[in-house]
């Protein structure tokens, strides 16, 4: 199986919130991770904002941005083109997601469409985890 995560998941993987084991349980099950190339980013803003926004021990932080970036490329990065970001837009339409939810769904779609094996789809939210279960995907939380 590939695991596509979209970056509430991919957080997870580096900083310890609730469901952080079985989602390491999960990618350690599959045979390749994929995220979407803006998950980086993503990632990196969810990590900043912990640290202005919470008592957190930054050294901690520190080794998630470290770890995150070693470990970057070994995921399956989804590139943002032009095909991808149209069908973002019809998703956004369809399913009143925000823009880089959509994205996120539109990448992890195109991963099930491209791929020879089964593609989960980690993520930790309601309405994006909904729209994943419309199109097909297996939804693991």
């Amino acid at each position: 199986m590939i695991l596509f995560c979209d970056t509430s998941a991919l957080v997870k993987l580096y900083v310890e919130e609730p469901s952080s084991v079985e989602l390491r349980e999960l990618v350690h099950a599959a045979e390749a991770v994929a995220v979407c190339r803006i998950a980086y980013a993503e990632a990196r803003a969810a990590f900043a904002r912990r640290g202005r926004e919470a008592a957190v021990d930054n050294a901690k932080l520190d080794q998630a941005r470290a770890a995150l970036t070693s470990d970057w490329p070994h995921y399956l990065a989804i590139e943002v083109t032009q095909p991808l970001v149209q069908l973002a837009g019809d998703y956004a339409d369809a399913f009143a997601l925000r823009a880089y939810d959509s994205v996120q769904l539109a990448a992890a779609r195109t991963t099930a469409q491209h791929a020879n094996d089964e593609v989960g789809f980690a993520c930790f939210d309601h309405r994006l985890n909904k729209a994943a279960a419309i199109l097909g995907l297996t939804t693991h939380f």
